[in-house]
Parts: structure tokens; C-alpha cells; sequence
């Protein structure tokens, strides 16, 4: 099933974090989809400040994965500096993938064929300086 949600600023984000953890069903791998400045890191603070996690929500640009602990631990990763997958493999990321706990993914399409099957992406299309599109699904 596939979700739209368009705002126009970043006063809605928290529906939007809100909306992809209602999506998650069981699942516990979000792949974020978008260009680089679409907002992946803004929306991934929401999600984890959703669960109740109080540290600040940073990109892992250079430790490739942030840990924040709420009312589940949640994996946060950024695959921009990786350039083969065996690179992923070095830092156990099918580890962190399995766990059960909850990985949200940033330049996703670098591990792909580590995702599971069962994989949420979350599409942010840029409208505007403020707007965005979300496509959960």
C-alpha cells in the first residue's frame, strides 16, 4: 500500500514521521529515497524524537551509523561515503539489518542488495524550498 503526503512546511513533519511509523507494520528497515538537502536527516529526527529517543539526531556521514535509544533502539545510517557493499559488509551492517530493532537508512540504493525483501522506502520528492512529497510505501 502506498501513502502521498505533501506540506508546505516543516511545521506538518511530525505527521509525516508519525504517518511512516503507522506504515512500518512489522517492519524494521526504512529506506529514505530522496536527493541530497530533501530533508532525509530533519525527517529521521522526528521519527526518533516520535520514540521517545533524546539525543540529537545527527547524519553518520562519517560513522556511517548513529545509535539513539527511546522506547526502541533505533539504528540511524547514512551509506553516502560508501562505495562497494563489501564496505558495508566490513562494519556488520547485515547484523544491524537483522536485528529486529529499527534501521533508518540514508542513500539506501549503496547496500541494496542488503535490504530485506520486506523493506519500507520513503520517497521525498523537493516542491519547493519548504514543500515536499512523501510516497511511504
Amino acid at each position: 500500500m502506498e501513502k502521498i503526503i505533501e506540506i508546505g512546511s516543516l511545521d506538518e513533519l511530525d505527521g509525516v514521521a508519525q504517518a511512516v511509523l503507522d506504515a512500518l507494520d512489522g517492519r524494521t528497515v526504512v529506506a529514505f529515497d530522496a536527493p541530497m538537502g530533501a530533508g532525509k536527516t530533519t525527517l529521521i529526527s522526528r521519527i526518533a524524537a516520535l520514540l521517545g529517543a533524546s539525543d540529537a539526531v545527527t547524519s553518520p556521514t562519517f560513522a556511517i551509523v548513529n545509535q539513539y535509544e527511546g522506547s526502541r533502539t533505533i539504528y540511524h545510517f547514512d551509506m553516502y561515503r560508501i562505495e562497494r557493499v563489501e564496505e558495508a559488509l566490513d562494519f556488520g551492517s547485515e547484523e544491524y539489518l537483522s536485528s529486529g530493532e529499527l534501521c533508518l537508512v540514508e542513500w539506501p540504493e549503496k547496500i541494496e542488495p542488503l535490504l530485506p525483501e520486506d523493506t519500507m522506502v520513503v520517497k521525498i520528492e523537493i516542491l519547493s524550498d519548504t514543500a515536499r512529497r512523501f510516497v511511504i510505501r
